[in-house]
C-alpha cells in the first residue's frame, strides 16, 4: 500500500488530537473527542495522550496478529485503560475518548472497522464510493443541537451552550441506543461497523476525521467521487485541509454552517496501490 496524509491542529498553538499511523500493510485513524472549557474531566490524562497511546498501540497490533479487527480494538482499549486506571477516576464517564479506523491488507483482502464519525471511502471503481461512517452520534446529536446552532459563534452564549451540549451528549456515550467510541471499555469494540473487501476490487481508500470530512458533510465544497480526485493529485490531503481552512475563514461565527467549533482538528490519509 501507498499511503500519503496530512493533519493540521485546529489552532496553532493547540495540540493536535488526531493520530495517523501507518505500515505497509496496516493504517489507524483516531480522533480524539476534544473536552471543551468548563467540562470536569476524572482523568488527568489528555485526550491527546489517549489517541496517541490507542493508535501507537493498535498499529503495533495490527503487524503482529492477523487475529480480528474488533478483538484487537478490544486488547488496546484494555491495555490503555490499564496504564492510568490506578492513577485517575475511570467510573464517572470524562475519560478522554476517540473515534477509530483501523485498515488492515491482509493476503487478498481489505479489512476494515470504523468506530465513531470519522468516515472510511473505498473506490472500487464505480461511479459513487462507497462511503462508510458510523452515524449513531449524528443520530443522537441532532435533536440535542437546536440551541447551539442558533448562536452565534465566539461569543460567551454560544461557549457556554456547547459546554451543555457535550456534556448532554455524555450521557449517551457508549450506552445502548446512545453512540459508541474507544475510551476505558473494550466492550465498545464490539459495536464497531466492520467488513472485508476483496483487495483487486479497490483503487485507492481514504480515512477522514469529521473534520476533514466536512468538506462534503458541512460545507458541501466537492462530492465525495470530487474529494477522491482531489486526493489524487499531488499533495492532495494537504490541499483537502486547505479548502476546509477557507471555508472556515469565511465564516468565522458559524452564520452560514452552524457549528460547536469554529476550526476542528483535520486529518487525511490517502491509500493507494
Amino acid at each position: 500500500m501507498r499511503v500519503a496524509f496530512a493533519s493540521e491542529p485546529a489552532y496553532p498553538d493547540r495540540p493536535n488530537e488526531d493520530f495517523i499511523g501507518a505500515t505497509a500493510d496496516a493504517v489507524v485513524l483516531l480522533d480524539g473527542a476534544s473536552i471543551p472549557p468548563g467540562v470536569t474531566s476524572t482523568c488527568s490524562h489528555s485526550v491527546r495522550w489517549y489517541s496517541h497511546t490507542l493508535g501507537s498501540t493498535l498499529l503495533a497490533e495490527m503487524t503482529q496478529s492477523a487475529g480480528p479487527l474488533p478483538e484487537l480494538l478490544a486488547q488496546g482499549i484494555k491495555h490503555v485503560t490499564s496504564l492510568h486506571d490506578f492513577t485517575c477516576d475511570l467510573t464517572h464517564g470524562g475519560s478522554p475518548s476517540a473515534t477509530v479506523i483501523m485498515l488492515r491488507h491482509t493476503a487478498d483482502r481489505l479489512d476494515w472497522l470504523v468506530l465513531g464519525d470519522s468516515t472510511l471511502i473505498l473506490d472500487t471503481g464505480t461511479a459513487e464510493p462507497e462511503v462508510i461512517c458510523d452515524d449513531r452520534l449524528e443520530q443522537v446529536a441532532a435533536p440535542h443541537r437546536v440551541r447551539l446552532d442558533s448562536l452565534r459563534g465566539g461569543t460567551p452564549e454560544h461557549a457556554e451552550a456547547r459546554r451543555e451540549y457535550v456534556e448532554t451528549l455524555g450521557q449517551y456515550r457508549n450506552h445502548d441506543g446512545g453512540f459508541w467510541v474507544a475510551s476505558t471499555d473494550p466492550l465498545a469494540a464490539d459495536q464497531a461497523v466492520t467488513g472485508t473487501i476483496p483487495a483487486d476490487q479497490v483503487d485507492a481508500v481514504a480515512l477522514l476525521t469529521d473534520g476533514a470530512a466536512d468538506a462534503v458533510n458541512r460545507y458541501h465544497l466537492v462530492t465525495w467521487r470530487q474529494l477522491l480526485n482531489v486526493l489524487s493529485q499531488q499533495e492532495g490531503p494537504v490541499q483537502l485541509i486547505r479548502q476546509v481552512r477557507e471555508a472556515e475563514r469565511s465564516d468565522p461565527h458559524g452564520e452560514r454552517w452552524p457549528r460547536s467549533k469554529t476550526h476542528d482538528d483535520a486529518s487525511v490519509v490517502q491509500v493507494s496501490r
